[in-house]
């Protein structure tokens, strides 16, 4: 045994490796990207991206069919996208262990939505075990394999933001070889029609039975007894906090959160006098106890319904005094998120909000292009979304005169599913404007790759897929491909686009910037500037202006020479250092 100082992804990662994990399938999303990316690392396994997680899914369910042990990683949202295999491989089974990582994000730090993925295991009446730190991490994904396998289920495994990118204390061990299981043909337990799946829901409801009679006993719950005026149940990061605020209570931990030991959560209320569920940004745990006939007591004052939930939330729920602290300070400057210096999407946004176009968005860090000053964003719901919503729009404004519509979508999200949203478009004859901003990378999680870069995760032969092909196979007859850092060329590629009464797609091309880290020429403002502010309406970071008198000055340890703001000074104001590369 080794100790290291590990994160709960690399923890993960490292517990699938050391119980034998062949192979490994994911698509990047924070906070579970680091996961896959570790295990693509580790000696003798197999790491792909997938296009989305659906794929990731059914590739890592084949796999298991065929006898290997799976590791397969998502964030929350990716869930919702391979619901469906995962409902029907709960009936199916497994052959090699399947171990699914959902990473939830309370508090939204990097989605879209907050959601508790419990409720996925519930319904589709997978086991879901859910560590409380990297120890944990690491020894209930190694033992998840086993469990999956002698309950013939695939097995969830949550994480949240806290426990994937915390790093706790972790004994590490070596990998224990598992051959790859002999396949066997079985149709009864493989193919799902009615006939197959009606006795395989049998099979799944004995399953069940099983796992509530071991649930009772395993060792992954554990209770804490202390001061027995107050009982806490929780799971997860949310026990860390409960630790904090109330180390003298009777605590217990729940490492398994569906199914839940009914009997052992009845003994635990009876031990003492009010009994109470802490969890966060949801009521998944408290409505599953109660469920199981637990009487809970009721907060003094309510935890937060949103967010995450801390120590002193915990303690004013309780009505314990706060401890004292200092306030944060207020007069600190906001550091909003924006698109680096040099981001090849910036005068797309720049150019749309001229053409003052309705702009349905999508995921990805493209997406700050609905902020101020570039404000070129108008819609942004789901992975894909952009095309269809665009769709949409045009449906809905048919006859109308309206503004231009315009779908933005990057690379990486078109082949999550993108892809099947224009082949709606195409299909019913739509019309509008599609932006693909192809930057060579899934930017957002940390420059990834994905089918349109060709990238694959452990570096192997692979095929760049070629997208304007693509796009002329599907039927698109206006395919263009534009160099993003060209204003010209960005601002008539749009105009004549959204001036068809047809479906027009362009490829805006150049890679991100953060790919090529090498030193780069840099901008300075002459004294030609004028203070008009145009330059500032870019939003580049690099960029600021006097706030007296509307100069404008390029921070030289920021700019890399995009010539991005050259474009649109109108008075040559804007140069290139001499010989001066930052």
């Amino acid at each position: 045994m080794v100790k290291q100082l590990l994160s709960g992804n690399e923890a993960i990662a490292q517990g699938a490796w050391e119980a034998g994990c062949h192979i490994g399938t994911a698509y990047p999303g924070t906070p579970s990207t680091e996961t896959m990316e570790t295990f693509a690392k580790l000696p003798d396994v197999y790491a792909e991206w997938c296009p989305n997680e659906k794929v990731a899914l059914e590739v890592a369910m084949g796999a298991s069919a065929a006898g290997a042990r799976v590791l397969v990683t998502m964030k929350h949202v990716g869930v919702n996208v391979c619901a469906d295999p995962l409902f029907t491989a709960a009936y199916t089974g497994v052959n090699g262990g399947v171990v699914i990582l959902a990473a939830d994000d309370p508090g939204m730090f990097s989605s879209q939505n907050e959601q508790d993925s419990r409720y996925y295991a519930m319904a589709s009446q997978v086991p879901m075990l859910e560590p409380a730190d990297s120890s944990e991490a690491l020894r209930f994904t190694k033992d998840a394999y086993e469990l999956s396998e002698s309950f013939d289920t695939p097995v969830m495994l949550r994480s949240t933001v806290r426990i994937s990118h915390t790093k706790t204390p972790v004994e590490t061990g070596e990998r224990t070889d598992v051959a790859v299981k002999p396949y066997e043909s079985n149709a009864a337990k493989w193919v799902m029609m009615p006939a197959f799946a009606k006795p395989r829901r049998k099979d799944l409801v004995k399953r069940i039975d099983s796992l509530k009679k071991w649930v009772e006993t395993c060792p992954y719950n554990t209770v804490e007894q202390g001061d027995s005026s107050i009982g806490i149940i929780c799971a997860g990061s949310v026990y860390q906090h409960v630790k904090e605020a109330c180390s003298t209570a009777s605590i217990f931990k729940l490492g398994v959160t569906w199914p839940l030991p009914s009997q052992a959560l009845h003994e635990f209320a009876e031990s003492v006098e009010k009994v109470y569920v802490v969890e966060e940004a949801s009521v998944y745990l408290s409505d599953a106890v109660k469920a199981c006939g637990v009487v809970l007591d009721e907060f003094e004052t309510p935890l937060p319904p949103d967010g995450e939930v801390h120590p002193e939330n915990i303690r004013a729920s309780l009505g314990l005094s706060l401890p004292e602290h200092r306030e944060a300070a207020t007069d600190v400057p906001g550091r909003p998120p924006a698109l680096c210096p040099g981001c090849p999407h910036r005068l797309i946004f720049k150019e749309l909000s001229r053409l003052k176009a309705i702009v349905t968005g999508d995921i990805g860090c493209y997406t700050l292009g609905a902020l101020p000053p570039l404000n070129g964003i108008d819609t942004c719901l789901d992975m894909g979304a952009s095309v269809s919503m665009a769709h949409g729009f045009e449906l809905a404004l048919k006859g109308t005169d309206h503004r231009p519509v315009v779908a933005v979508i990057g690379d990486s999200t078109f082949a999550h599913s993108g892809l099947s949203s224009l082949v709606n478009t195409v299909y019913n004859k739509g019309v509008g404007t599609v932006c693909i901003l192809d930057n060579r990378t899934t930017a957002m999680t940390g420059q990834q790759g994905n089918p349109f870069n060709g990238v694959t995760l452990q570096d192997r032969d692979s095929r760049e897929l070629d997208l304007p092909g693509i796009l002329q196979a599907l039927g698109v007859d206006q395919v263009t491909e534009v160099d993003s850092y060209d204003m010209k060329a960005v601002r008539k590629a749009l105009k004549e686009a959204t001036l068809h009464d047809e479906l027009d797609v362009i490829i805006f091309k150049r890679a991100c910037v953060l790919l090529d880290k090498s030193p780069k020429p840099t901008m300075f403002v002459n004294g030609d500037c004028t203070g008009c502010g145009v330059c500032k309406t870019l939003g580049c970071p690099a960029i600021s202006c006097d706030p007296e008198t509307g100069i404008s000055a390029i921070d030289p340890t920021l700019c890399i020479g995009c010539n991005q703001c050259v474009q649109y000074c109108a008075f040559g104001a804007i140069e290139m250092r001499e010989g001066g590369a930052n």
